[in-house]
């Protein structure tokens, strides 16, 4: 989706409104959404049921929350300040009202976190144990990062830009910090946001500012933002390394291998990937004849684009496409439809698979990591339809 500007006149009216309604905290919207599956109420993590995903913007208070460390306080947005730190000629430090008066734009972006569908690798994986609902499509809105970086100017030194939030780890813990490469940070898209679907970011999701890379895993997307450091190489932590990374090469078993080259990357882009969120998993549907059944869900690719969504309803034998929602943008997730007549009861195995513009097919199964991240395989769920 193109960027899209704001006078800077427009900018000093609504941070006068933000300040009116934010000066002494995060705005509402801390409160936990009553059909969220909860994982973790210190650190808080909520999953989206797929019952909610009925729309292309997801509500703010549907949108999944992943936090490995524990949520700041109520933030006092008058003492707030943003430093940038590290390669660079002039170190800036900026206050709320600074960021607000630059130029805003917006980016519709699809957010998962790495782990959503760990549950579904064999051999099970510890950790979060994401189903479907680790993800969430949302207009985020705030001054180009690239801006930033050139008001502090950047030495030729410059390679990544890591992110550091006002997350607070428990005792031995490292901070959550993690970098991107310079690339990524001066891409147009890359964004300091400090809205969310139209209203100041809440709490849970970063308030009063986050990085939004677009494209990229949730954990690139840092909240909280403090400080944000150009490096001369990638960030060296917990959360870039071991953490956040997968085998060039995977072992595909999960076991161990003494001698075998274990060599990593960084996660960065989402991949090819679609879900189906009605009918729900194991649903009981009374057969008639002519019996319609809506199959929906959503599609993403990361940097990507979606170009097709194929259905199966008997366990992969025969696909059919599917139809794509009119809602595009260039980081966000497509919106699908089929229109099933089921023709007689039975048990009846549902699957969904996703094309990209490049001709590749979402896998039957991903190759297994340690961290179970990145699950994309082709999804499925069991339908009965009982006479």
């Amino acid at each position: 989706m193109a960027t899209v500007p704001f006078s800077n006149k427009a900018a000093f009216a609504e941070l006068a409104s933000s300040l009116a309604r934010l000066s002494i905290s995060a705005p509402q919207g801390d409160s936990i959404d009553d059909e969220k599956i909860v994982y973790s109420q210190k650190f808080l993590t909520t999953e989206m049921p797929m019952a909610v995903l009925t729309s292309w913007i997801t509500p703010v208070e549907k949108f999944f929350v992943r936090n490995n460390l524990l949520m700041p306080p109520a933030i006092d947005v008058g003492k707030w300040a943003l430093r940038i730190v590290g390669e660079v000629r002039k170190p800036l430090t900026l206050n709320f009202e600074d960021l607000a008066t630059l130029p805003k734009f917006k980016v519709t972006n699809t957010i998962e976190c790495a782990g959503n569908g760990r549950a579904f690798y064999d051999p099970r994986i510890g950790g979060v144990p994401w189903r479907r609902g680790g993800v969430g499509n949302a207009v985020f809105e705030g001054p180009r990062l690239r801006e930033l970086l050139q008001k502090a100017g950047l030495t030729v030194a410059a390679r990544h830009v890591a992110f550091a939030g006002l997350d607070t780890p428990p005792a031995g813990a490292e901070r959550f910090i993690r970098s991107i490469p310079l690339e990524k940070a001066l891409d147009e898209n890359t964004l300091i946001a400090t809205h969310m679907n139209g209203a100041p970011l809440t709490r849970p999701h970063g308030f009063p500012a986050r990085a939004l890379v677009p494209g990229w895993i949730g954990s690139a997307s840092i909240k909280w933002l403090q400080k944000i450091t150009v490096l001369s190489h990638e960030y060296q932590g917990a959360f870039m390394d071991p953490g956040y990374r997968v085998p060039v090469v995977s072992l595909g078993d999960g076991q161990n291998h003494p001698g075998e080259e274990r060599r990593t990357v960084p996660l960065t882009s989402l991949r090819l990937k679609s879900i189906i969120s009605n009918p729900s998993e194991d649903a009981a549907l009374n057969y008639a004849e002519g019996l319609a059944v809506i199959i929906r869900g959503a599609a993403w690719a990361g940097e990507k684009s979606v170009a097709a969504v194929e259905i199966s309803t008997d366990g992969g034998k025969i696909w059919r496409e599917s139809i794509l929602t009119a809602e595009h943008a260039k980081y966000a997730w497509r919106l699908w439809a089929y229109d099933w007549a089921p023709a007689a009861p039975g048990t009846y195995e549902v699957m969904s698979r996703a094309l990209d513009a490049d001709g590749n097919r979402q896998p039957i199964k991903p190759l297994w990591n340690d961290g179970g991240y990145l699950w994309n395989g082709v999804d499925h769920i069991t339908v009965k339809v009982q006479a």
